[in-house]
């Protein structure tokens, strides 16, 4: 049980320092606490009482909630690092129930999605490359040709 919480702690501490580099409202001490304890609950409770996970679920998203906030210009801000928290407790939740090559890569994908924007090659799935070239939901629907 020891070696899963571990790794949890060292996969969430990751992403967290990530967030934290890019200079996001939490950290890797945030990260890897969330994660850390997703796992040690999730190691314990699995065989007992696995709705428990439902539990550390539910209370991360009081977490995620205070980590978004409306900025200036009514701008809502801290989403990503609101579903990095989410990501984080699932992390932490594969890593506690023994499913470590899970982990990593659930890690994995989720540093790629966070760092997309800032891999060269990997920059072009960034959609906010696109926005202005595509037309978004709220525009009207252009008249078809031909009747």
């Amino acid at each position: 049980m020891m070696g899963q919480v571990g790794l949890a702690f060292v996969l969430c501490f990751a992403i967290g320092f990530e967030r934290e580099l890019r200079g996001a409202p939490a950290g890797d001490r945030t990260y890897s606490l969330v994660g850390t304890a997703a796992a040690a609950v999730t190691a314990v409770t699995l065989g007992n009482s696995p709705q428990a996970i439902g539990g550390v679920v539910t209370g991360v998203g009081f977490i995620g909630a205070g980590l978004v906030l409306r900025g200036d210009g009514g701008m809502i801000k801290g989403v990503t690092s609101a579903a990095a928290v989410f990501t984080a407790t699932g992390i932490g939740v594969v890593a506690g129930t023994g499913h470590p090559l899970l982990a990593v890569f659930v890690t994995g994908l989720a540093l790629v999605a966070l760092e997309l924007r800032y891999v060269p090659l990997l920059d072009r799935l960034d959609a906010r490359r696109y926005v202005g070239r595509v037309p978004d939901d709220t525009a009207p629907p252009r008249p078809r040709g031909g009747s």
